[in-house]
């Protein structure tokens, strides 16, 4: 493939991801107000980036689909969009670099991603929470109304789904 045909493939799939961070909320915010919080509808498509277009999509897909699908449908809320601006990159970034590069197990590459991006997450809510005088501390992170425990479908849901989707996709192209 030349070097061209190369980029606008790139190009092509990085843009797929990014207007499917924007349509999946979309759709997952039909079935409930608070289905977005739980269920992490935009983190799917910034993971599938990373691992079937390589780390730098997966990091752009996670750096602008915050701010995009903030401007183009009011979501995420405000305050959330610079935490999952630094989420989302971690997510993408970590999910193509374990894959491609280091050709960790998708799983393994998957959990390292989840981890890192919601440790960016948390430290991201702790500097807000110091910056505002809010009480997101460590206890709020793990607490009930905090991102992991009302997260947790989502997360399981991201563990069951990306790895099928990137097998089927890996499957189909060879």
């Amino acid at each position: 493939m030349s070097n061209s045909a190369s980029k606008t493939k790139w190009l092509t799939h990085s843009a797929l991801y990014l207007a499917l961070s924007v349509l999946l909320p979309l759709v997952c915010h039909q079935l409930g107000p608070l289905m977005g919080r739980v269920m992490l509808p935009m983190h799917i498509p910034v993971l599938l980036a990373g691992f079937l277009v390589g780390p730098s999509s997966g990091l752009i897909v996670g750096l602008v689909a915050p701010s995009l699908s903030y401007l183009l449908t009011g979501m995420p809320p405000t305050y959330a969009v610079p935490l999952m601006s630094l989420e989302l990159p971690i997510y993408g970034l970590i999910a193509g670099t374990a894959y491609m590069r280091l050709r960790l197990n998708v799983y393994v590459a998957l959990v390292a991603a989840m981890v890192l991006g919601r440790v960016m997450f948390a430290l991201g809510l702790f500097v807000l929470g110091m910056l505002m005088e809010l009480p997101y501390d460590v206890a709020f992170f793990f607490s009930s109304a905090g991102p992991i425990l009302s997260g947790l479908p989502g997360l399981a849901l991201q563990i069951v789904i990306v790895p099928i989707i990137v097998a089927a996709v890996k499957r189909r192209s060879h």
